[in-house]
């Protein structure tokens, strides 16, 4: 094992044990048996050293996102990644805050947030988008981590599971239409439309003309 290895182990291993607070540089070296100016070589900073922490927690996650693949059915799709996300959240806690609890965005929630987009982008190509991509996703992620932090903030035996679900649910409904049937208005056309612009945006238009055209399925949209 390298040393770069045994110091992210060992801070991963104060992390769950400790939260974020036990992440003392100090601690993370004595706990690898390295000297702590080794620890700096070796991640530049602290923060450095959160970074690959971060992502040693969410390869697994990622793993799971990336796992689930793509079906017929993108929000089917969204409900799978939700519960995902949710339940690593829950069982992962220090983990998850280390991700979304502070406000440097590191690149392990990027891929993270990228594969959401992904998700929404492709309900949105079906027609069955009520909202923007962007909001969307946002309205999902915020849904899921207030769920998320909820829970970790209760005492167990007030837990709900229900709750999972209900919130789940109901950020669906907000956000999509239940059939491509019902996406015949104009906003979930334009927003199908970008979406499928934005995907193959072909060489018709110049870079202008797309700008413009956006700004336009916006408007439309809202």
């Amino acid at each position: 094992m390298t040393t770069k290895d045994r110091l992210i182990r060992a801070a991963a291993e104060l992390l769950r044990e400790g939260g974020r607070e036990a992440l003392s540089t100090r601690a993370v070296s004595a706990a690898a048996g390295v000297q702590a100016p080794t620890l700096y070589r070796t991640f530049g900073d602290k923060d450095g050293l959160l970074d690959a922490v971060a992502a040693y927690g969410f390869k697994s996650y990622l793993e799971g996102k990336h796992a689930l693949g793509e079906t017929d059915d993108p929000v089917g799709d969204l409900r799978r990644g939700w519960d995902l996300h949710v339940e690593f959240g829950l069982q992962q806690p220090a983990f998850y805050m280390l991700m979304y609890g502070e406000p440097r965005v590191r690149e392990a929630r990027r891929e993270a947030d990228a594969i959401l987009r992904r998700i929404v982008g492709r309900i949105a190509e079906a027609g069955r988008l009520r909202v923007p991509v962007e909001q969307a996703a946002q309205l999902v992620h915020a849904t899921g981590m207030g769920v998320i932090l909820s829970f970790l903030s209760s005492p167990p035996g007030q837990r709900d599971p229900d709750l999972i679900v209900a919130a789940r649910e109901h950020v669906i409904a907000t956000i999509t239409t239940d059939s491509t049937d019902k996406a015949s208005d104009i906003p979930s056309r334009a927003i199908a439309l970008k979406a499928a612009l934005e995907k193959e945006p072909g060489d018709a238009l110049t870079a202008a003309e797309h700008a413009m055209l956006a700004e336009w399925l916006d408007r439309l949209a809202r």
